[in-house]
């Protein structure tokens, strides 16, 4: 008896060291608000009480900052209040990982084309940063000229644009790198290498920093755009079933692990070497169409996934020797 109830408060422990865990963040959350809230009433006395009677209260200027703080204090009341009714990705992942009969999980979900255009957006804002500094007149950038900061960008444009328009395998472009070589050779035999080149020279462009700085922002607000999409349409995988989740809510459906299949597509080349690949899901119903979605990190997406399917493999192979040992001999 001595030795069964000390098993079971060494099974009781975890629990309470999960509950003083969530205690803690709610405490530490809890003052963060407070300083927070803090802080801005010390800004508020400082700045607003002094001149209080110069303040225009019906003014246009009032009127958006009242608008700007309903909005704010809206949102802060809706996450306060949806909080828990929300069923994002992040909370998935947390759930899958506490539970304690699963070991081997995947949830992926499937981003935007755009965000392949990743190194495009970060070269809007180098390019925006340089121009920036050019018209500061600081260092050696005022001697940069505009239309080498065109160029550079342009061809980092192009290239993104051949990522994500055409699926380009290493035969391709083993076949495009030798075709430019025979083109080029072809050219030097005719002396016309260095007029082809000067062709480019009408591709020179120039764009203010300001030009670069919104196609960054633009580009940027996509790729979040996919990201917040993706909290709640997203696929997760388990060795007994595999969830599609549809919305902020429980609205999913689940397909056991003997109605689907799964296969990997890194046949894209270039988007392998910047990370992604697509998971692709198709069903043994044939009437409905497959799933495809694109992932960051594929290699060890890749991995999870097919250390889920070996679990169905194993699972089946137990209930295979099982029955077969069940079985009484003939």
């Amino acid at each position: 008896m001595e030795g069964q109830n000390v098993e079971e408060n060494k099974t009781a422990e975890p629990p309470v060291q999960i509950k003083s865990g969530k205690w803690k963040k709610k405490i530490i959350l809890i003052a963060i608000g407070l300083v927070a809230a803090a802080a801005v009433v010390l800004v508020i006395i400082k700045y607003l009480v002094p001149g209080m009677a110069d303040v225009e209260w019906t003014s246009h200027r009032m009127l958006a900052a009242y608008i700007a703080a309903g909005v704010v204090i809206a949102l802060i009341v809706a996450c306060l209040v949806l909080r828990r009714t929300f069923r994002t990705r992040l909370r998935m992942e947390r759930e899958i990982r506490e539970d304690p009969d699963i070991n081997d999980w995947l949830v992926v979900f499937n981003w935007s084309t755009k965000v392949l255009y990743v190194p495009t957006i970060i070269a809007s804002l180098l390019a925006a940063a340089i121009m920036y500094l050019q018209e500061a007149h600081l260092w050696i950038f005022d001697s940069i000229p505009p239309v080498v900061v065109g160029g550079i960008w342009l061809g980092v444009f192009f290239l993104n644009f051949l990522i994500e328009e055409f699926n380009i395998s290493i035969k391709v472009l083993l076949i495009g790198v030798i075709s430019i070589g025979f083109l080029l050779l072809w050219l030097h035999l005719c002396d016309w290498v260095m007029d082809f080149l000067r062709l480019f020279r009408h591709l020179a462009m120039s764009v203010n920093a300001t030009g670069y700085l919104l196609v960054g922002i633009i580009g940027l607000l996509t790729v979040a755009i996919s990201w917040v999409k993706g909290l709640f349409y997203y696929i997760s995988i388990t060795p007994n079933y595999m969830n599609i989740q549809e919305g902020a809510t429980e609205s999913g459906e689940q397909i056991g692990r003997e109605d689907y299949n799964s296969r990997i597509d890194t046949s894209d080349i270039l988007e392998r070497l910047m990370g992604f690949g697509r998971i692709i899901i198709t069903f043994k119903d044939r009437k409905r169409e497959p799933i495809s979605a694109l992932v960051w990190k594929i290699q060890r997406k890749a991995q999870l996934l097919e250390r889920v399917r070996a679990k169905f493999a194993i699972d089946h192979m137990l209930q295979a020797q099982a029955k077969a040992q069940s079985t009484p001999p003939t």
